[in-house]
């Protein structure tokens, strides 16, 4: 039993997921922090989405090239370890900023360095994970200690620093972490075996990628999603001090309140995936995702009922690592997984991390603070509709589905 709890499969999912939890830690933390930093710089709304905007195209670009060049020259260890180091020195960056532009290009260089670590980290994990585990390391990998330390910790310590040593010592103990989960990467993490080479030296054209039905629908998925999430990341903190009256300390409790909710989505829908399909718990919990946003507007009953309905809703960031890693590495060949991974999340943080924050900015300082919610409520309800037309991938599923057919009358 101890030697299957201290395997190194589970040290690739703490360390993978570690390093992937303190990514978002840092890329969060201006969000958590906006309350301080946006009076000081005298930000708006739009400046604030053009700020997660601008860290969004630079992730996407990185994610994809480098996820591609990790491929070719399976170097996968050494690229996380640089990764990690530079988007930590880029929280330092921050906390020096002094005005939108400053803080800008510091955001921009961050989402180089940040873009390449879920791809990198997913292929590493992809290549150690047991099957019938794949759902659920991806989903401990990208969510659950993603959601411990970035959705609940986070906003419960950086706010409590930001109160009292003010948001620029916030950022510069945010970087912390990140060194030592390097140290510990480059000490225990080895790197994965070489796929044997395919004549195009492991490197797929995407014209030939995008032939995978669930590549492209995942794609899809992913750019509805990502902006789901980060138009309410983004603006969640500042509408709910804002618009609905609370003070900072209470605002970083009652996101830390949903963090746990998202954190247990982890390891729920990707164990439901397992054991029902990937395709119908996508769908489900896509459209579950409506509620979150909604309730954020329209809730008018105490505080501790509506972080209860919202963590509802965020349950459905359960999901993402199966429509981010485990429905593709499952629909494409291994050699290519980091290609394909870097591709999902690359379209994803383009068109949604990118263009979602920036125009719930724009619609938030011209139609309204509450605009910004009912755009990430109407992604999802789209998105729910396009997860209904993936194939299904999961193992357990496929073999079911093969029995019964086995079973029909000939």
């Amino acid at each position: 039993m101890s030697k299957r709890i201290f395997s190194y499969e589970n040290l690739v999912v703490l360390l993978m997921g570690t390093a992937f939890g303190f990514v978002f830690f840092d890329r969060l933390a201006l969000n958590f922090l906006a309350p301080f930093v946006v009076p000081e710089l005298h930000l708006n709304n739009s400046q604030l989405g053009a700020l997660a905007a601008g860290l969004a195209l630079t992730w996407a670009v990185s994610g994809y090239v480098v996820g591609s060049l990790s491929d070719y020259f399976q170097n996968r260890k050494p690229l996380l370890i640089c990764a990690i180091v530079i988007f930590s020195i880029c929280s330092v960056s921050s906390g020096l900023a002094n005005s939108f532009l400053t803080l800008l290009a510091a955001r921009l260089v961050m989402g180089f360095a940040e873009g390449p670590v879920l791809p990198i980290a997913q292929s590493i994990m992809a290549a150690e994970s047991s099957e019938h585990r794949r759902g659920f390391n991806q989903g401990v990998l990208q969510n659950f200690l993603s959601a411990l330390l970035s959705n609940f910790a986070a906003p419960l310590t950086l706010v409590a620093i930001g109160e009292v040593y003010g948001w620029r010592s916030a950022f510069y103990i945010a970087a912390v972490p990140g060194f030592i989960v390097a140290a510990l990467i480059a000490v225990f993490i080895r790197e994965p075996s070489r796929p044997s080479r395919t004549p195009s030296g492991n490197r797929i054209p995407l014209a030939e990628m995008l032939k995978y039905r669930n590549i492209w629908i995942c794609a899809i998925v992913s750019c509805l999603m990502v902006a789901w999430l980060l138009i309410q990341i983004t603006f969640l903190p500042i509408y709910l001090v804002q618009s609905r009256g609370l003070s900072p300390s209470a605002m970083s409790v009652a996101l830390a309140a949903t963090g746990i909710a998202t954190a247990a989505s982890s390891i729920i829908v990707p164990a439901l995936s397992d054991r029902f399909g990937r395709r119908p718990i996508l769908s489900l919990f896509a459209f579950l995702s409506v509620i979150a946003p909604v309730t954020t507007v329209l809730f008018e009953g105490p505080l501790p009922l509506m972080v209860l309905t919202m963590g509802i809703g965020y349950l459905a960031i359960g999901s993402f690592s199966l429509f981010m890693a485990t429905v593709p590495s499952e629909t494409i060949p291994p050699t290519y997984v980091a290609s394909a991974l870097g591709f999902i999340m690359g379209v994803g943080e383009l068109a949604g991390g990118f263009a979602g924050p920036a125009l719930a900015g724009i619609a938030a300082d011209t139609l309204g603070p509450s605009s910004s919610m009912w755009i990430a409520a109407a992604l999802g309800v789209v998105a729910g509709l396009c997860c209904l037309m993936l194939d299904e991938t999961a193992p357990r599923a496929i073999e079911r589905t093969k029995k019964v057919v086995a079973n029909l009358p000939a």
